[in-house]
């Protein structure tokens, strides 16, 4: 596979490719097309008419509301692009864990890969297809590419469930509440309690002061919210697509806008607290080479097993597929 080229003008071209056009690359389309982040989308799905049609649809509002070429294309057009981001996988059902995806997505991703790897020239790879965590495992190891090069969204989600939850719990906006989620996007996933604020202030020392109970129920009740509310949204329209294609768009500003940020997502880990072999959500610095950075800060001793349990969890499933 060629090297990825870090110092080409192409970075400044800021050319996104999306593979797949169900609810969620369709919905990841519009989201980009809206915040301006990029100056060409291309769509690339094996249900040609299904991406045409998206694509016309959301290229009648760029009159009033964007600017970017939107099209269908080929795997052929991954060369010379910036970020090429990965939807292609069947949606989980009612009843089924991100973990039941498992078989069916990583052959799914077997196959894109090997497609990607033919075309491939520059740009960074983020993986939002399910289980999150398997599936940028799989891929990061078929492709090769240097560290950080190939990521997933992760826990970016997860920590915007938990700050919805906390906002409602103590009766304020989002935008002053902290939080973070790491491990596994799914079942085993570990907020960290211990690093959660509100306005700048220690989520107990609020709660304390405020007269609201932050107790291990507590915390146990936000968590179960958090567990539950993509199968809730599933359960009641079959699927879910705004909330990751805000968390992708958040992403993309820092890969093709050159505007790094620290966020949640998963990439395969390196002896990070002892835990290897493996891919796991970890606060990491995002810039346009990928996640560049994961940071290994202090977290409690709760946490760190709960973390190792979630990497045994993950382990188990990639030995199985």
């Amino acid at each position: 596979m060629q090297e990825q080229l870090s110092n080409s003008n192409d970075l400044y071209n800021r050319k996104v490719c999306i593979i797949g056009s169900g609810y969620v690359g369709s919905s990841i389309t519009y989201a980009l097309m809206m915040k301006e982040l990029a100056h060409e989308i291309i769509l690339i799905d094996v249900q040609r008419e299904k991406a045409e049609a998206e694509v016309l649809d959301i290229r009648h509002g760029i009159p009033f509301m964007g600017s970017a070429v939107i099209r269908v294309g080929e795997y052929s057009d991954i060369s010379k692009a910036n970020l090429i981001i990965v939807t292609a996988g069947r949606n989980r059902r009612p009843g089924e864990s991100r973990l039941d995806l498992a078989a069916d997505n990583v052959n799914t991703a077997n196959d894109v890969s090997k497609l990607i790897e033919k075309n491939y020239t520059s740009g960074v790879v983020l993986v939002v297809t399910n289980p999150n965590d398997v599936v940028t495992y799989k891929m990061s190891e078929r492709l090769g590419l240097p560290p950080g090069t190939v990521f997933g969204t992760g826990c970016m989600l997860d920590e915007s469930r938990l700050v919805n939850v906390i906002a409602d719990y103590v009766g304020l906006k989002q935008d002053i509440i902290s939080a973070q989620v790491i491990g596994e996007h799914g079942d085993s996933k570990v907020p960290l309690w211990s690093k959660t604020s509100i306005a700048g202030i220690h989520i107990r020392e609020y709660c304390n002061a405020m007269n609201l109970a932050f107790d291990s129920e507590t915390r146990i009740m936000m968590e179960q919210k958090v567990l539950e509310m993509g199968s809730t949204i599933i359960r009641g329209k079959q699927r879910t697509h705004y909330g990751i294609s805000t968390c992708v768009c958040y992403i993309a500003d820092a890969i093709l806008n050159r505007r790094a940020t620290i966020s949640c997502v998963t990439s395969a880990l390196n002896n990070e607290y002892g835990i290897s072999d493996v891919a796991l959500s970890l606060p990491t610095i995002i810039d346009h080479m990928g996640a560049t950075k994961r940071m290994e800060e202090y977290i409690t001793d709760f946490e760190l097993e709960r973390l190792k349990k979630s990497a045994q969890i993950i382990k188990d499933v990639l030995h199985k597929v």
